[in-house]
């Protein structure tokens, strides 16, 4: 076990890739884009986490390297490369696809294995409070909550799943619960990498899970090929739907206040 504490500085971030995507139902499939909008997300990452530390991987086998050589030349960013199952993302899913990204990182990645936590967040997507989200680390992983009839004045409000875009993670605690969350997943069931890490949280009694605030993602969906519209009104939107959730006694213990 790790005895010592990570610094926002010293906790890196990893960024899942997929420069060829292995799942042919997504929009953005052009390699070359995906090139584009993921070093655009490294232009952003740099930005909004000055001085952190990144592990860049890419499950297609693409070699970041040269380019953010040439692109970052400053920047603390290691590159990691290797081969997803083509068949195996097809039968499971997109998920599984990340799930094999994260667990071949956790095994190769220096930066990760010198840290004793890190924060994940899929590629060509950054969080622009990162800042504040970090300031609420205090232990075994932090994520975000999807929940349903939150509005609703008929119907009890429901989480459904946890989102896993981004979050941030203890290393010994991904480890232990959730680094093969991914082999349970199934496309044809329709139950994806959200609904597996969410099943576990459960299953162990995690409490103080949930971030308080909601993370601002930005970027492109790969799924989609567009851009998240994260505007003034959509970030006070889900900052008053948090509040109201957090009121709810049946979730007061899964939040990390």
């Amino acid at each position: 076990m790790r005895d010592k504490l990570d610094t926002p500085r010293r906790t890196p971030i990893l960024i899942t890739s997929s420069i060829t995507p292995h799942d042919t139902g997504v929009r953005l499939a052009d390699p070359r884009k995906r090139l584009f909008h993921a070093l655009e997300s490294i232009t952003h990452w740099l930005r909004v986490a000055p001085g952190s530390s990144f592990v860049l991987c890419d499950g297609s086998n693409f070699d970041f390297g040269p380019v953010v050589r040439g692109r970052f030349p400053r920047a603390e960013i290691e590159c990691l490369f290797f081969e997803n199952d083509p068949a195996k993302i097809i039968t499971h899913g997109r998920g599984y696809g990340e799930g094999e990204i994260v667990k071949y990182a956790i095994q190769h990645s220096s930066f990760l294995a010198e840290s004793t936590s890190f924060a994940k967040c899929s590629s060509k997507l950054w969080v622009e409070n990162y800042t504040k989200c970090l300031e609420e680390w205090r232990g075994n992983c932090l994520f975000s909550g999807v929940f349903k009839n939150t509005f609703s004045i008929t119907k009890r409000t429901e989480m459904v799943q946890v989102d896993t875009r981004f979050y941030i993670v203890d290393y010994d605690f991904y480890r232990k619960h959730l680094k093969d969350a991914h082999l349970r997943i199934g496309e044809a069931t329709g139950f994806g990498l959200e609904d597996s890490f969410f099943e576990i949280l459960k299953a162990i009694h995690q409490n103080r899970y949930l971030f308080s605030i909601p993370p601002t993602i930005r970027g492109v969906g790969g799924g989609t090929g567009k851009y998240y519209k994260d505007n003034w009104l959509r970030v006070q939107k889900e900052k008053i739907r948090l509040e109201i959730i957090k009121k709810t006694g049946n979730f007061y213990t899964i939040f990390n206040i």
